[in-house]
């Protein structure tokens, strides 16, 4: 009988719980997260639309003959490239990106794309999270952005490493939107544990994620806040 009695209160939990779930995934907004925090300085965010150009500027198949140029252009010279590697490069490993010299502003960028809605190699690599499986360092992190931050690092490591040591009072600056900015954010980590390797230090390391998908636990994102800037406009 008092099984009988318990199922309502039981139905009642259940419903509470799938209502809470549909809440969360259909109209919780990150901006609930962060209306709490102050507002961004003037000079915080000085960097921020140079560095969308810069992004913008992956997504081109020849920067001297640019087809979706904002006004003003990109801001970047196209002699300072170092090298671009689009899908076929890749192999689905990671979406495009770049390697680009600022001599203006004395940096090493690694610039990567974000989410190409037609790709299907972009889908794989959000649909490879194993929860709460995939530690790094402590944490945990999204499986198959760190499976493609892997392969980035592997592949340019040496390339940084040689840039670095030409260019000794350069930041090494890693920069990223949507897809790609889940991507820097753990190549900045990867390349932080191995400073001894690229030969840089700490200090000298910055990363601008724009936009991010969720890609480490909050004592990791602690833990690498004095590097890795998260930014999210928020209108309100």
């Amino acid at each position: 009988m008092s099984f009988i009695c318990g199922l309502p209160i039981l139905e009642c939990v259940y419903c509470l719980g799938c209502t809470r779930w549909a809440w969360k995934k259909c109209l919780y907004t990150a901006g609930y997260e962060s209306e709490n925090w102050g507002l961004a300085t003037a000079e915080e965010f000085e960097p921020i639309p140079r560095i969308c150009r810069t992004i913008l500027a992956v997504y081109e198949d020849d920067i001297r003959n640019p087809q979706w140029a904002p006004e003003g252009g990109y801001g970047i010279n196209p002699d300072w490239i170092v090298l671009r590697k689009d899908y076929g490069d890749n192999r689905g490993w990671v979406t495009p990106y770049m390697i680009y010299l600022d001599h203006d502003r004395s940096e090493i960028i690694l610039a990567v794309s974000g989410l190409n809605l037609a790709k299907e190699s972009d889908y794989l690599v959000l649909l490879d999270n194993k929860l709460g499986q995939t530690e790094f360092h402590g944490g945990y992190v999204h499986n198959g952005l760190l499976k493609a931050a892997d392969w980035v690092f592997d592949a340019e490591w040496e390339v940084l490493r040689k840039l670095i040591a030409e260019h000794p009072t350069y930041m090494l600056t890693f920069i990223g939107h949507s897809l790609g900015a889940g991507v820097v954010a753990l190549l900045t980590m990867i390349a932080l544990h191995n400073r001894d390797k690229l030969g840089i230090q700490r200090d000298r390391v910055k990363c601008y994620a724009i936009a991010p998908a969720r890609c480490m636990s909050l004592n990791l994102a602690v833990r690498y806040a004095d590097v890795i800037n998260s930014i999210v406009l928020q209108v309100g």
